[in-house]
């Protein structure tokens, strides 16, 4: 590699490293605030939070690692023009398309680090998110376990606890069951205590009262009880054998029918056939975010309000191309057939650099005030 293309690819990576980490830790803060709310207002652990919020960043990086690959080019090719060094190599003979190697190096390590995530890792941990969703789902004990707040664990399902004692105790109890069409069912109790079977956890409620409601003639029965057992276990039915979606299948176990991935199913070869070049097409955006950008910025000469206009038509081709993603995809989404379109943004951003430096690379002719002085004239 040449000492110009050790040195511009130096800058990207420095530049793109602090891009990526900052829009990384934006991006994940913002999803994990909702993510926070939802898993403890469920009654779940810290440990549990930090557990999705781990397991959600592979995807995360995945959205951010273009852009932050885009950010880093245009800002390393505004300082590197603004500070005359892209000047100094277009004097030497430099054209446009041998100063977009190194940018071709630089996008073929995000290409990599993209492939790495798409192919591998975002869906093995969205599979390891979902299971661990339909466990938490499951977990009734941590559902009921919530003082001072009306909870709805099921449908139909309405359950108070006023509070809990250190020993585990629960005090002042209000359940009420309407599953039943004939009747709605409210229980109270003075204490109640969470106690595990076989069968399932079961909720042991002392002291209280079992009222009964028809809906179809309005009658009200009471039923004191000194102790009541209320198996909650049966309120959510045993998990069945989770059959894995393609986008959490990676795409070693896809390429290979006789592996156990596809759970015993027979799935269509278009489906498999876009799925496997979506994330193909996806390992390829870095490298074109990063040509679309360090292409326009070489357009247009030196100015001493920088490179505002430039960097505009950036952003403008990336969103063009970002358009054409959306576009593509649902049209393949729509008939998997049509997977050859995923690879059209890619094309587009391609077609989009190379007409920018050719651009940039234009002979430009004297402006006509100077072509039409005579040889040897001097300027006042």
């Amino acid at each position: 590699m040449a000492r110009f293309d050790r040195y511009l690819l130096s800058q990207f990576l420095a530049l793109f490293g602090f891009f990526a980490l900052v829009l990384v830790a934006v991006y994940w803060v913002n999803r994990a605030v909702t993510l926070f709310d939802r898993l403890i207002s469920d009654g779940q652990s810290a440990w549990v939070f930090l557990e999705f919020t781990a397991l959600s960043l592979p995807n995360v990086i995945r959205l951010v690692l273009p852009i932050a690959a885009f950010v880093a080019t245009v800002y390393a090719t505004n300082r590197l023009s603004s500070e005359s060094e892209l000047v100094v190599m277009q004097a030497t003979g430099f054209s446009p398309f041998r100063m977009a190697r190194p940018v071709i190096y630089f996008g073929l390590i995000i290409g990599l680090l993209m492939s790495i995530l798409v192919h591998v890792l975002v869906p093995v941990s969205r599979a390891k998110l979902a299971d661990r969703s339909g466990e938490i789902s499951e977990n009734i004990a941590s559902r009921f376990l919530s003082e001072g707040v009306f909870l709805h664990p099921a449908e139909g399902i309405t359950f108070y606890i006023r509070t809990i004692t250190p020993n585990g105790e629960l005090k002042d109890i209000f359940l009420s069951d309407s599953r039943k069409s004939g009747a709605r069912v409210t229980y109270t109790a003075r204490s109640a205590l969470l106690v595990k079977s076989e069968t399932g956890p079961k909720l042991v409620m002392f002291d209280g009262l079992a009222q009964s409601l028809g809906r179809a003639d309005r009658k009200l029965s009471v039923t004191r009880f000194k102790d009541f057992s209320y198996d909650i276990g049966a309120l959510i039915a045993a998990r069945a054998s989770r059959i894995r979606a393609l986008d959490e299948i990676p795409t070693a176990e896809l390429l290979f029918p006789e592996s156990p991935a596809t759970d015993g199913r027979a799935l269509p070869d278009a489906d498999i056939r876009f799925v496997v070049h979506d994330r193909i097409a996806n390992s390829l955006l870095g490298l074109v975010a990063s040509l679309v950008g360090f292409s326009a910025l070489l357009m247009g000469g030196y100015s001493r309000f920088g490179k505002w206009r430039q960097t505009g038509i950036a952003v403008f081709a990336l969103i063009l191309v970002q358009l054409t993603v959306n576009a593509a995809a649902n049209a393949a989404i729509r008939d998997a057939a049509f997977w050859p379109l995923v690879y059209v943004p890619v094309l587009v951003g391609a077609v989009i650099a190379s007409m920018m430096l050719a651009y940039a690379g234009r002979v430009r002719r004297r402006p006509r005030a100077f072509a039409n002085m005579p040889k040897g004239s001097a300027l006042s």
